[in-house]
């Protein structure tokens, strides 16, 4: 499989890390994508020395989902994940950002930018970029950035990394001049497809099966000059129904021969 491809470990959500190194190895990746719990693992280390895999990109739940919950537990939990993902040699933590409850907009996007600052000094200082991602508004109890424009202008005031899922953005008007706006600050791509008319939630499909122009949004983030990974996020009643693992190969096949036509 090309080496700059991961697969998410909530692909294989439930499984126990030793099952995830089976589908890892089976899979050929040495790139790692997972959820901040597994940092706490102590069999990831060992893991990690005995594979050569090396951990990319880490999920974390900013604020518990609620940015009106207890401040210093939010930094301090994010902290505690920022010093694991730096010790186990991880390259990036993207956020969701916690749910804005009865706040609007602006004043949670100022309230998250106050209460992560000092978290990205630190990041910073442990050599971990900090980045958050656009995600559906289904999921506004937790999240308060959805279109890639939000996410962007949000990106914009905490002075955060984006990670840019394709999935979430691909309809969007004016697509190719916000990738472009998101470039420099773009620390992880997220790739999956959508079948029109699918409603299954979801309702994630496996690149090459649906719609979404993924070759020509790939072909412009890396003639833009980015350098990082891609990651197949692979999720829903689809992905079950053929099977976690011969989806997630099928995945990995398709994405890879993109990269290895794009990729000179």
């Amino acid at each position: 499989m090309h080496e700059r491809l991961s697969v998410h470990s909530v692909t294989f959500f439930g499984d126990p890390l030793a099952e995830l190194h089976h589908q890892w190895h089976a899979l050929g990746l040495t790139r790692l994508s997972i959820l901040d719990s597994q940092l706490s693992d102590p069999a990831l280390a060992p893991l990690l020395a005995a594979h050569g895999y090396r951990v990319d990109a880490v999920y974390h739940l900013f604020a518990g989902g609620r940015l009106q919950s207890d401040r210093t537990a939010a930094r301090d939990a994010l902290t505690n994940v920022i010093d694991a993902a730096a010790d186990a040699g991880a390259r990036m933590i993207y956020l969701l950002t916690g749910g804005r409850g009865s706040l609007s907009w602006r004043q949670a996007a100022d309230a998250f930018c106050e209460e992560v600052a000092p978290c990205l000094a630190h990041a910073r200082r442990r050599g971990v970029a900090l980045a958050i991602e656009n995600a559906s508004s289904l999921y506004a109890d937790m999240h308060i950035a959805h279109s890639l424009r939000d996410t962007i202008a949000l990106a914009e005031m905490a002075d955060l990394g984006i990670c840019v899922d394709l999935f979430h953005c691909w309809a969007e008007a004016e697509l190719p001049e916000l990738l472009d706006r998101a470039l420099p600050r773009t620390e992880l791509v997220q790739v999956s497809d959508y079948v029109l008319g699918d409603r299954s939630l979801p309702a994630r499909a496996v690149p090459g099966d649906g719609v979404i122009p993924l070759e020509p949004c790939v072909a412009q983030i890396l003639a833009g000059g980015y350098t990082h990974g891609f990651d197949l996020e692979l999720i829903g009643p689809r992905i079950e129904a053929e099977g976690r693992a011969v989806a997630a190969r099928r995945a990995c096949e398709t994405v890879s021969a993109m990269l290895d036509r794009l990729v000179r």
